[in-house]
C-alpha cells in the first residue's frame, strides 16, 4: 500500500486552476521527486498535503485515512513534515527554540530533558550545533535551511516533504546535499517527497519522478524514463537535455 496516494486532486485561486486532476503515489522508503518549470503547481501540491490549502476535488490517504479530515494543525501528529521554498523560522527566538516548536508534536511538557535532548541531538546532526543559542535572525542563508530541516526532523516524521532544499547552494553544496538526504532517509527512516529545480540532484537521489506543468501531471517514472520523455523535455528539461 503507498504510504501517501493522491487522487484526482484539482486546486483553483478564483478563476485559475493551480493543479488539474492530479494523481500520485509516494511508496514507503522511496525518495521521490516532483519536479515542473515555475508555476507548475508543486508548492501547491505540498500546501494541500500539509491542509494549509483545500482541495477543490480529489481524496488524499496517508496510510489508508483520509487527510482532508485532518485539521492543518495536527497534520505534524500524522508525522507528516516539510520545509518551506522560503525558509519560515521565527527570527527572533534561538535556533534550538526554533527546533522546539517541531518537538512539541512529540513531546510533552514543552520544554525539559526529553524534548530538549530530542533537539539538541538533531541540531547536532544538520551540522549546526555550534549557533544552537544564537537568534536565527542574520544566520546566513544555508544554515536557516539546515535549522528548518531540523525542526521538521524533530517531529519524527514518516514522510517528509522539502521544498527545494538546493536552493542557494553552490554545486559542492548540492552534491553534499544528495548523499545527506540519502542518509537522512536511512537514519530516520523517512520516505521523502522532494521539489526541486536542480536536475541532477534530482535524477541523482530519486528512485520515481512526477512531472507537472501547467497544474497538469504530465510524466512519471524512474528518472531515465523522465529525461526520455518527450514531454518532459520539451516542457521543461529544454533543448539542453535533448542534446545531452
Amino acid at each position: 500500500m503507498a504510504l501517501l496516494s493522491i487522487r484526482n486532486v484539482t486546486r483553483r485561486f478564483g478563476g485559475i486552476v493551480a493543479i488539474d486532476d492530479v494523481s500520485l503515489d509516494v511508496e514507503p522508503g522511496q525518495i521521490v521527486g516532483l519536479i515542473g518549470p515555475n508555476g507548475a503547481g508543486k508548492t501547491t501540491l505540498f500546501n494541500v498535503i500539509t491542509r494549509l490549502y483545500r482541495p477543490d476535488s480529489g481524496e488524499l490517504d496517508f496510510e489508508g485515512r483520509s487527510l482532508l479530515r485532518t485539521p492543518p494543525h495536527r497534520i505534524i501528529r500524522r508525522r507528516i513534515a516539510r520545509t518551506f521554498q522560503n525558509v519560515e523560522l521565527f527570527q527572533t527566538m534561538s535556533v534550538l527554540d526554533n527546533v522546539l516548536v517541531g518537538a512539541y508534536s512529540r513531546t510533552r511538557p514543552f520544554r525539559g530533558a526529553e524534548a530538549d535532548g530530542r533537539a539538541q541531538e538533531v541540531i547536532e546532526y544538520v551540522g549546526v550545533a555550534d549557533v544552537a543559542d544564537r537568534p536565527v535572525s542574520g544566520l546566513p542563508f544555508g544554515t536557516l535551511k539546515r535549522v528548518e530541516l531540523a525542526r521538521a526532523l524533530v517531529a519524527e516524521p514518516k514522510l517528509l516533504l522539502l521544498d527545494e532544499p538546493a536552493g542557494g547552494l553552490n554545486h559542492e553544496e548540492v552534491s553534499e546535499l544528495g548523499a545527506f538526504i540519502r542518509r537522512l532517509r536511512e537514519d530516520f527512516d523517512l520516505t521523502v517527497l522532494l521539489v526541486e529545480h536542480h536536475m541532477g540532484l534530482v535524477m541523482g537521489i530519486a528512485e520515481r519522478i512526477h512531472v507537472l506543468d501547467f497544474g497538469r501531471k504530465i510524466a512519471e517514472g524512474t528518472p531515465a524514463e523522465v529525461q526520455r520523455n518527450p514531454a518532459v523535455i520539451e516542457a521543461y528539461l529544454g533543448a539542453e537535455s535533448t542534446a545531452a
